[in-house]
Protein backbone atom coordinates (compact mmCIF):
# COMPACT_ATOMS: atom_id res chain seq x y z
CA UNK A 1 0.00 0.00 0.00
CA UNK A 2 1.34 3.41 -0.55
CA UNK A 3 0.67 6.72 0.91
CA UNK A 4 -1.82 7.60 -1.91
CA UNK A 5 -3.79 5.09 -1.02
CA UNK A 6 -3.94 5.54 2.70
CA UNK A 7 -4.52 9.81 2.07
CA UNK A 8 -7.50 8.77 0.11
CA UNK A 9 -8.80 6.81 3.52
CA UNK A 10 -8.06 9.82 5.56
CA UNK A 11 -10.43 11.80 3.24
CA UNK A 12 -12.93 9.48 3.23
CA UNK A 13 -13.08 9.70 7.08
CA UNK A 14 -13.28 13.62 5.90
CA UNK A 15 -16.20 13.11 4.07
CA UNK A 16 -18.18 11.43 7.14
CA UNK A 17 -17.37 14.92 9.14
CA UNK A 18 -18.54 16.56 6.33
CA UNK A 19 -21.91 15.14 5.91
CA UNK A 20 -22.41 15.22 9.55
CA UNK A 21 -22.10 19.16 9.48
CA UNK A 22 -18.52 18.77 11.16
CA UNK A 23 -15.12 20.51 10.07
CA UNK A 24 -14.12 18.24 7.67
CA UNK A 25 -10.94 16.62 9.03
CA UNK A 26 -10.15 12.86 8.64
CA UNK A 27 -7.26 10.31 9.91
CA UNK A 28 -6.07 6.95 10.36
CA UNK A 29 -3.51 4.82 11.43
CA UNK A 30 -1.49 2.39 9.70
CA UNK A 31 0.75 -0.10 10.94
CA UNK A 32 2.48 -3.36 9.09
CA UNK A 33 0.44 -1.12 6.02
CA UNK A 34 -3.09 -2.01 7.31
CA UNK A 35 -5.47 0.49 8.72
CA UNK A 36 -5.84 0.01 12.58
CA UNK A 37 -7.47 2.89 13.48
CA UNK A 38 -10.04 5.27 11.83
CA UNK A 39 -11.57 8.89 13.09
CA UNK A 40 -12.82 11.56 11.90
CA UNK A 41 -14.61 15.38 13.25
CA UNK A 42 -17.25 14.35 15.81
CA UNK A 43 -17.11 17.58 18.54
CA UNK A 44 -20.08 18.86 17.66
CA UNK A 45 -21.99 15.51 17.17
CA UNK A 46 -20.97 14.39 20.40
CA UNK A 47 -20.63 17.62 22.10
CA UNK A 48 -17.04 17.07 23.13
CA UNK A 49 -13.82 19.31 22.14
CA UNK A 50 -11.75 16.64 22.13
CA UNK A 51 -13.46 14.62 19.75
CA UNK A 52 -11.03 15.45 17.18
CA UNK A 53 -10.07 13.20 14.15
CA UNK A 54 -6.76 12.26 15.47
CA UNK A 55 -7.75 11.65 18.98
CA UNK A 56 -10.59 9.19 17.76
CA UNK A 57 -8.16 7.36 15.44
CA UNK A 58 -5.52 6.92 18.56
CA UNK A 59 -8.44 5.38 20.37
CA UNK A 60 -9.85 3.05 17.81
CA UNK A 61 -6.18 2.32 16.88
CA UNK A 62 -5.51 1.77 20.93
CA UNK A 63 -8.69 -0.48 21.40
CA UNK A 64 -7.66 -2.26 18.06
CA UNK A 65 -3.79 -2.96 19.47
CA UNK A 66 -4.87 -3.67 22.67
CA UNK A 67 -2.84 -0.72 24.69
CA UNK A 68 -1.92 2.41 24.56
CA UNK A 69 1.57 2.66 22.43
CA UNK A 70 1.31 2.88 18.91
CA UNK A 71 4.94 2.01 18.52
CA UNK A 72 5.71 1.88 14.41
CA UNK A 73 2.10 3.29 13.81
CA UNK A 74 1.74 6.04 10.87
CA UNK A 75 -0.60 8.50 10.94
CA UNK A 76 -2.40 9.70 8.16
CA UNK A 77 -4.34 13.01 8.44
CA UNK A 78 -5.89 15.71 6.41
CA UNK A 79 -4.78 18.40 7.95
CA UNK A 80 -1.53 19.74 10.40
CA UNK A 81 -3.04 18.20 14.09
CA UNK A 82 -3.86 20.99 16.64
CA UNK A 83 -1.48 21.33 19.71
CA UNK A 84 -4.10 19.09 21.88
CA UNK A 85 -3.33 16.05 19.21
CA UNK A 86 0.11 16.77 18.70
CA UNK A 87 0.28 15.82 22.63
CA UNK A 88 -1.47 12.43 22.32
CA UNK A 89 0.32 11.71 18.89
CA UNK A 90 3.76 11.89 20.77
CA UNK A 91 2.02 10.25 23.85
CA UNK A 92 0.98 7.21 21.97
CA UNK A 93 4.63 6.74 20.40
CA UNK A 94 2.96 7.00 16.17
CA UNK A 95 6.33 7.02 14.91
CA UNK A 96 5.27 9.20 11.34
CA UNK A 97 3.03 11.49 10.61
CA UNK A 98 1.54 12.34 7.36
CA UNK A 99 -0.16 15.18 6.85
CA UNK A 100 -2.08 16.14 4.06
CA UNK A 101 -2.36 20.29 4.28
CA UNK A 102 -1.27 23.04 6.75
CA UNK A 103 -3.26 24.59 8.80
CA UNK A 104 -1.69 28.51 8.95
CA UNK A 105 -4.00 31.46 8.45
CA UNK A 106 -2.26 34.11 11.07
CA UNK A 107 1.35 34.52 12.90
CA UNK A 108 -0.57 32.91 16.42
CA UNK A 109 -1.28 29.98 13.78
CA UNK A 110 2.27 30.30 12.28
CA UNK A 111 4.13 30.23 15.61
CA UNK A 112 2.07 27.26 17.40
CA UNK A 113 3.26 25.50 13.46
CA UNK A 114 6.70 26.03 14.37
CA UNK A 115 5.92 24.71 18.20
CA UNK A 116 4.63 21.85 16.91
CA UNK A 117 7.65 20.74 14.45
CA UNK A 118 10.02 21.19 17.23
CA UNK A 119 8.22 19.09 19.57
CA UNK A 120 7.49 16.21 16.71
CA UNK A 121 11.24 16.73 16.50
CA UNK A 122 12.57 16.63 19.60
CA UNK A 123 9.96 13.62 20.48
CA UNK A 124 11.74 11.58 17.00
CA UNK A 125 8.03 11.74 15.32
CA UNK A 126 8.74 11.96 11.29
CA UNK A 127 6.37 14.67 9.61
CA UNK A 128 5.53 14.89 5.82
CA UNK A 129 3.41 17.15 4.44
CA UNK A 130 1.61 17.94 1.07
CA UNK A 131 0.32 14.25 0.28
CA UNK A 132 -2.30 15.14 -2.14
CA UNK A 133 -2.55 18.78 -0.68
CA UNK A 134 -5.28 20.04 -3.08
CA UNK A 135 -7.60 17.05 -2.29
CA UNK A 136 -7.75 17.74 1.67
CA UNK A 137 -7.47 21.72 1.43
CA UNK A 138 -10.73 21.61 -1.41
CA UNK A 139 -13.04 19.69 1.38
CA UNK A 140 -12.43 22.59 4.05
CA UNK A 141 -12.55 25.38 1.45
CA UNK A 142 -16.03 24.43 0.59
CA UNK A 143 -16.76 23.54 4.03
CA UNK A 144 -16.14 26.64 5.36
CA UNK A 145 -17.54 28.49 2.25
CA UNK A 146 -21.05 26.54 2.57
CA UNK A 147 -20.84 27.62 6.33
CA UNK A 148 -20.07 31.30 5.43
CA UNK A 149 -23.24 30.86 3.34
CA UNK A 150 -25.31 29.57 6.42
Amino acid sequence: MDKIFFMNEAINEAKKAYDKGETPIGAVIVKDSVIIGRGHNLTETLRESTAHAEMLAIKDASETLGGWRLTDCDLYVTMEPCIMCSGAIVNSRIKNIIIGTKHIKNANIEKQHTFKMEYFKDSRVNVEFGIMEDECSIILQRFFKDLRKK
